[in-house]
């Protein structure tokens, strides 16, 4: 059942699973509150600045995503692409790493 899932893979795995959490329960919770979500990401220049970085962390994710999961031939990476903008980044990017992980270990390669 642990075939190929070492220390990393899980690691990252319990990212992905604290990145879908975390990030859902806010969701929740601005849905609750009736707020506009997309009009509060440009609230202050604080959120402005977190907006950016999550932008560009989130390129640069799917970027290393759509080159990754070709080299290594992983099956449907893209859905990590689209799973971003469905669920989170903070969720699909650690799920994708575990994967990733996992197709090194049971290619016989280390990282």
């Amino acid at each position: 059942m642990l075939k190929n899932w070492n220390s990393r893979s899980i690691t990252y795995l319990l990212l992905a699973i604290a990145g879908l959490v975390g990030t859902w329960y806010f969701n929740f919770l601005a849905l609750q509150q009736e707020r506009n979500f997309f009009a509060d990401w440009s609230s202050t220049p604080a959120v402005l600045s977190a907006t950016t970085d999550l932008f560009v962390l989130a390129t640069a994710a799917s970027v290393f995503i759509f080159f990754e999961g070709r080299r290594l031939k992983i099956k449907y990476w893209w859905l990590f692409i689209l799973g971003s903008f469905i669920t989170a980044i903070a969720f699909t990017f650690p799920l994708f790493l575990a994967i990733r992980e996992r197709k090194i270990l049971s290619q016989g390669n280390k990282i």
